[in-house]
């Protein structure tokens, strides 16, 4: 079986050199053809390059990109070069910096056999950030459960087969949201534990900000659900609080018209033309071994 683990990466060359000894280290006696394609998002930092001999991963190929993308269309990009120029019958995408343990793709290749053809997802069961951005983190799921009706508990870190990686290139909403464009297409996952890892080298890039970014553009993704339950919210909301009408009890309304106007703003990315000549911005391919 042939495996193709894809990792974007915007300058945080030190950690990718890291994963890659760790992915090597946890894949001894796995038996199957692992290669690594890594997603060079236009970073400006230079490379830094693993003399290590690697001994199970079979092919390491560095795809640099010429304008920086941002992390979903970057890995939206890799999932459709391996698609259209790749020979492989799973893709397991993960993040370049640690938080995605390595020690755990093992886990999704031992599910692939039970899988039945179904992708394998990594449900987070414990984060390793701090207490203030757990709490947003717990506040991120409910909103989306709320507005959208999915529960989403899972990033990146996925084990695909062939046929879900062919729905995602075919739909636009992977050129937005990973997970939003995969909770799409498919409707039946195998879910495995996974334990957030800490980053190798540095501060996490998972802003307040970014998790807000993040959290909406899943939501963009079902935006037809979002705007039906958001107008009942907003007629129940009304009618609760018409006898006490004040600015302190229209907060909640300003707060999600601003959703409102962010989603529908974050569903413009959704732009099959761009995905389609995602290649495009492919500049060269470095294959370190």
């Amino acid at each position: 079986m042939k495996i193709k683990i894809l990792i974007p990466v915007y300058n945080d060359w030190q950690s990718v050199s890291e994963l890659l000894d760790n992915i090597d280290l946890s894949l001894a006696n796995v038996g199957h053809e692992i290669s690594v394609l890594v997603m060079n998002d236009a970073s400006n930092h230079d490379r830094v390059d693993n003399d290590k001999t690697f001994e199970n991963i079979i092919s390491i190929k560095i795809l640099n990109m010429k304008k920086n993308q941002g992390h979903a269309r970057c890995i939206a990009t890799g999932l459709k070069y391996i698609y259209e120029k790749e020979d492989f019958d799973y893709v397991i995408p993960m993040d370049g910096d640690g938080e995605d343990r390595p020690e755990e793709i093992k886990e999704f290749i031992n599910q692939i056999e039970n899988s039945s053809g179904k992708p394998i997802v990594g449900k987070r069961v414990k984060r390793s950030e701090g207490l203030f951005f757990k709490i947003c983190y717990e506040f991120h799921k409910f909103f989306t459960l709320t507005f959208t009706g999915k529960s989403i508990k899972f990033g990146n870190f996925t084990c695909l087969p062939k046929t879900t990686v062919e729905k995602m290139v075919n739909e636009k909403a992977t050129w937005n949201s990973f997970s939003g464009s995969l909770t799409k297409v498919e409707k039946d996952f195998i879910e495995i534990p996974s334990i957030r890892g800490d980053r190798y080298f540095g501060p996490s890039k998972m802003s307040f900000y970014n998790l807000i970014k993040h959290s909406l553009s899943i939501i963009s993704v079902f935006r037809k659900i979002f705007l039906i339950r958001s107008s009942l919210f907003i007629i129940l909301y009304i009618l609760l609080i018409k006898s006490n009408a004040s600015i302190i009890t229209a907060i909640p309304l300003v707060f999600l018209l601003i959703a409102v106007y962010a989603i529908s703003n974050l569903a413009l990315r959704e732009n099959m033309e761009e995905f389609d000549k995602a290649l495009s911005n492919i500049n060269d391919i470095d294959k370190i071994k």
